[in-house]
């Protein structure tokens, strides 16, 4: 059986000292009410997404009501050369304590009817932009002792047995968040002693035009969480030391058993022969 991670307490930070967050997907949602609250508390913020026009609306906003410094940062993180670009400024950023890789898609639809290419920008948004800007900045945050990285992920990463309806088909981007979990999970584990934390952020359904956009309908969805309370609760979660941050979830224990369940299996799996079900014999 393998345990959590043992939460470490952060290095204490000078007020005067100056403090970065970079967040992708801050033009709408979950992203934007990052930015806006990471903008309250004092945060320098480099906000990055494909629209600039919203993004100069938001900079605009948050640099009037809360006198900070906010850089643009326009990309779209499934092309490589944009993505590059990002990966680039997070190097030059000597400041930075905060990544939150909350750009995202949904591709909801049926995985046969999901376009290959539709297929590869939600791979490459949520698996390859969250893993090479997650690489690009904890180089540097390990060097200062000091930061985290918030993965978004999704509640829909513990939701393979689950049918579709009535859930949505999903196969793509529920994989896609597996992955953004296993890899934090892992990661945590690695880096733990150096000051800097990460989190897999899995938020059930949020108000956000993520769904919209996507094409499925949440009008009959009696329960949905807004994007700043989804916000104050993962900021919350760094600061417990979880790894996984399930805002909505009432009993943690939970995830607790999740873990302890996926490390029998890894335990049971180590054997040198099949197990006797598959014995033709």
């Amino acid at each position: 059986m393998t345990a959590s991670p043992v939460p470490q307490p952060m290095p204490v930070r000078t007020e005067s000292a100056p403090h970065t967050a970079l967040v992708t997907g801050a033009s709408a949602g979950i992203g934007a009410a990052f930015a806006a609250r990471l903008a309250h508390d004092g945060y320098s913020l480099i906000v990055v997404a494909r629209r600039r026009e919203r993004l100069d609306l938001l900079a605009q906003r948050l640099r009037a009501e809360e006198g900070v410094r906010v850089d643009v940062l326009a990309a779209d993180l499934t092309d490589p050369a944009e993505l590059l670009g990002v990966e680039t400024a997070i190097d030059a950023c000597s400041t930075l304590e905060l990544l939150v890789n909350c750009a995202g898609i949904a591709g909801y639809m049926p995985f046969v009817k999901l376009s290959p290419d539709e297929a590869e920008s939600l791979i490459g948004l949520h698996v390859l932009a969250t893993t090479r800007l997650t690489r690009a900045a904890l180089p540097g945050m390990i060097a200062r002792g000091l930061g985290s990285v918030i993965n978004v992920s999704s509640a829909l990463a513990f939701s393979a047995a689950i049918p579709a309806p009535p859930l949505p088909n999903r196969a793509v981007y529920a994989a896609a968040k597996s992955y953004i979990n296993t890899f934090t999970e892992v990661l945590a584990r690695e880096i733990e002693g150096t000051g800097v934390r990460v989190q897999a952020l899995c938020p059930g359904i949020v108000r956000t035009e993520l769904h919209e956009v996507a094409g499925y309908d949440v009008s009959h969805v009696p329960f949905m969480m807004e994007p700043a309370d989804v916000v104050e609760a993962s900021l919350a979660g760094l600061d417990l030391g979880e790894v996984i941050c399930v805002p909505s979830l009432r009993d943690a224990s939970l995830l607790t058993a999740v873990q302890e369940s996926r490390s029998r299996v890894f335990e049971g799996a180590r054997n040198s022969s099949v197990a006797e079900r598959y014995d033709a014999g």
